[in-house]
């Protein structure tokens, strides 16, 4: 216990100041005997410095003020070039779980520490919204593709509708209509009338009829001129008619051709076989029929004129279709959205099953079955992320290269790592990429270099801070002295300072640093420390390095 001095009273006191009674001892508490403790220990450590100051100063003169040479023999020693700088520990591989998607964790089977392998399901998180949204899908798709195919079915009919064609072989007596015009659907186009070929309609009694046969040769005679002309039967009437005097007849239309003269006014009579008609009848030009408009729209193509010969079905004409073009258009448009509709909604309900990406050990989980996941809230909550990963099968780390030093290194090279965290142990690794997307600050320009760590050292943890020494060259046994020790003269040669005629007393001390001289030298590989001397220097001859005040006095005060 600390102890503390107690004032007695003087004999010639006076009684009355004798008998008063004495103040209570105040003890010190146990924390302020401690921090006197440490003053009067950092007082002395004090007190020897300035001792050690100022024994320096006596006998140094003034050299804790001007700076001093320190001489330095140039030696062979060997030389390891080496490029050094500082990183964090990191796993080869890390998976750090995210998603866009929330809801509630119906699944998740896997805990921290165990090992999950790549594919192996998370979390699965409740869909129910997705899944309905992909059921609506397949059905507008469902719907898109009929509308489609019944466009698609009435298309031919359409086609069929916008192509015109002759209905009948013969003449082209009239144009109703001109190429360009809008026609509706019923109207006329043009009038068609086969005179080449005239019918004739005339009855034979019935008797006679009966054995008659469409096809069966017949000859007419023209009224008038009597002109007798070959035909042949087109057609009989299936039912019997009373003609001429009360008697049966049966109408019989006979085909012949019109050598010319025949009208739609002339008239005949005919006899097939033995038989011969009741009576005369009028000739028909062999067609005459009118061709009818089947769609509505533009008359795009006419290719006939009045008076020209057309046969039956002969295309002569044709409306635009750029409307059933658009409409098929539209409708093929509206599949596709449809099924990419039902591909966006399928890659979402894909993203409510979360899978690892890489072979690792769980490092974090942070929800279960039955938490709701939202990443949204993740700076309310304080979780980053739903899980993490770590691939543990090798470490790495990047360390930051000066840009005049990137070009000696390589992919392959040796590197020596060491650890604040652990001491005592040195780990090895190599150069495993040199990335050139380097970083410019202040005009200097830093490239990322990756280091992979030699094994799995169980002392190295993510996130250890590691320094390295990236082994460029390990140059043998050269000739070395201090990096310090040399210096860029005005015309960019390389100098070292070495004494001159009197410059060393008689013990060989540096007596006068004026008398000092510099030395061009040729220069090769350094390492942090040294530097190797090509030419200008031999073995044992000394430099001189000079050291400002300000180091000399920190030199003494770590000596």
């Amino acid at each position: 216990m600390e102890s503390t001095d107690l004032k007695q009273p003087s004999p010639d006191a006076p009684a009355q100041e004798s008998a008063a009674p004495a103040k209570p001892v105040k003890v010190p508490k146990p924390r302020k005997k401690r921090k006197w403790l440490k003053r009067a220990i950092a007082l002395v450590v004090l007190a020897a410095v300035i001792l050690v100051l100022l024994r320096a100063c006596s006998g140094g003169g003034t050299a804790l003020t001007s700076g001093v040479y320190l001489p330095t023999p140039a030696s062979v020693q060997d030389l390891v070039v080496s490029v050094s700088g500082t990183g964090a520990i990191e796993p080869i591989h890390s998976y750090k779980v995210t998603t866009l998607v929330k809801g509630e964790v119906l699944e998740a089977p896997f805990e921290e520490g165990q090992t999950v392998h790549k594919g192996d399901l998370l979390f699965r998180i409740d869909a129910t919204d997705v899944e309905t949204s992909i059921q609506q899908a397949q059905l507008s798709l469902e719907s898109a593709q009929l509308s489609y195919q019944q466009l698609l079915n009435n298309q031919e009919d359409s086609h069929k509708n916008a192509t015109v064609k002759a209905t009948a072989t013969g003449v082209i007596t009239e144009l109703y209509v001109d190429e360009g015009d809008m026609v509706s659907a019923g109207a006329p186009i043009a009038d068609i009338l086969d005179r080449d070929n005239m019918k004739l309609k005339v009855p034979f009694h019935a008797a006679d009829a009966a054995g008659f046969y469409v096809g069966q040769s017949a000859s007419v005679t023209v009224d008038g001129t009597l002109e007798t002309l070959p035909g042949t039967i087109d057609a009989i009437a299936a039912t019997d008619s009373v003609g001429p005097g009360g008697t049966l007849v049966r109408e019989i239309t006979i085909l012949v051709r019109n050598p010319g003269a025949l009208t739609d006014t002339s008239m005949g009579t005919a006899s097939i076989g033995a038989a011969s008609s009741a009576s005369s009848g009028t000739f028909a030009y062999g067609e005459q029929k009118q061709v009818i408009a089947k769609a509505s729209g533009e008359l795009i193509s006419l290719t006939v004129k009045e008076g020209d010969r057309v046969t039956e079905d002969q295309v002569i004409g044709g409306f635009d279709e750029t409307d059933m073009d658009t409409q098929l258009e539209s409708a093929a448009l509206q599949i596709r959205n449809a099924e990419l509709t039902l591909k966006n909604a399928q890659d979402r309900l894909e993203d409510y099953s979360i899978t690892s990406t890489i072979d690792g050990t769980v490092i974090e989980k942070n929800y279960d079955v039955g938490d709701t996941l939202d990443t949204s809230t993740a700076s309310a909550t304080g979780i980053a992320y739903p899980a993490v990963i770590y691939d543990m099968s090798a470490l790495t780390f990047d360390i930051s290269v000066n840009e005049l030093d990137i070009n000696k290194i390589q992919v392959g090279q040796q590197v020596e790592i060491t650890a604040d965290a652990v001491e005592g142990q040195t780990f090895t690794g190599v150069v495993d990429k040199v990335n050139i997307n380097g970083t410019t600050t202040s005009g200097s320009t830093n490239y990322p270099v990756t280091v992979l760590v030699d094994g799995t050292p169980e002392a190295l943890k993510p996130g250890m801070n590691v320094s390295a020494k990236i082994i460029v060259e390990d140059a043998g046994s050269v000739l070395c002295v201090p990096v310090e020790a040399v210096s860029r003269g005005a015309d960019g040669t390389s100098l070292v300072k070495v004494a001159g005629e009197g410059a060393l007393d008689e013990k060989g001390n540096l007596a006068d640093p004026s008398r000092l001289e510099d030395r061009e030298v040729t220069l090769g590989r350094s390492d942090e420390s040294y530097i190797e001397i090509l030419s200008g220097l031999e073995e044992g001859e000394v430099v001189y390095t000079y050291q400002s005040a300000g180091s000399n006095f920190m030199a003494v005060m770590m000596g």
